[in-house]
């Protein structure tokens, strides 16, 4: 992933920022009545629910490298959480000028906290309680993670005021799907005389049995090639805050 210094604006203007009381239950166990607090069970329950991911700074992080950070996040849910990674969806935001501005981004340079990324990478999560969907952003300076509404009016804005070549895409994969699929070898961060444009994560490059290096499908907007859904921004804000 690589920051790219473009005129973004047609003009610049912010859009508007978008308790039960505890019963007791009587329940036979083995064969004897003992009571049980439906409050706690029901917080247990919901706890079962809750993706666990460590805070940020805990967190596998190489700058430039969202790809394999988001591809970390999942092997973390994978390994600790395996029932929850069906909730899990790997999101490639990009399009065919490469050129993606995304605000509140951590980029030193960013002017008003905004990125113009070739390619940008999150994670999101939706709650089997239907709860709202949190965005997972390694390179956000918002909370990690935040709702999707938040994430939605300060991150992604809207391509209203965006010149057309600005307008996002996005790919949509399950989880369980980008870890069985991605693999890079890291190439597209290295000059043309071998040299690295950004130092690379300290882990080996992910590789599957079929490839080596397929981050190009990935990145890519055009829908005969790559895994997952397609979608424009608004098709994009409806799937995961549809009210």
């Amino acid at each position: 992933m690589r920051r790219i210094v473009f005129s973004v604006y047609c003009r610049l203007s912010d859009p508007d920022n978008i308790a039960a009381s505890a019963t007791l239950l009587c329940l036979t166990y083995p064969g004897k009545p003992y009571l049980v607090n439906s409050s706690a069970l029901g917080m247990e329950l919901k706890s079962l629910k809750k993706l666990s991911i460590p805070e940020a700074q805990e967190c596998s992080y190489t700058p430039f490298y969202c790809e394999e950070n988001v591809w970390k996040l999942c092997e973390y849910v994978k390994n600790e959480q395996p029932d929850l990674l069906q909730y899990c969806y790997v999101v490639f935001i990009s399009n065919e000028n490469k050129t993606v501005p995304l605000w509140h981004q951590r980029s030193k340079s960013a002017e008003n906290h905004l990125t113009v990324w070739d390619y940008h990478v999150i994670l999101i999560y939706t709650p089997p309680d239907q709860g709202e969907a949190l965005v997972y952003d390694l390179d956000s300076m918002l909370s990690f993670p935040v709702d999707f509404s938040t994430y939605g009016s300060q991150t992604l804005r809207s391509d209203f005021l965006l010149k057309p070549e600005y307008h996002r895409k996005f790919r949509v994969i399950p989880g369980e799907v980008f870890l069985k699929k991605f693999a890079s070898d890291r190439s597209r961060m290295k000059n043309s005389d071998g040299a690295w444009i950004k130092s690379p994560p300290p882990f080996p490059c992910i590789q599957t049995s079929e490839s080596t290096n397929n981050l190009e499908e990935f990145i890519s907007m055009k829908p005969e090639t790559g895994v997952g859904e397609l979608m424009n921004l608004n098709q994009f804000i409806e799937r995961y805050f549809p009210d």
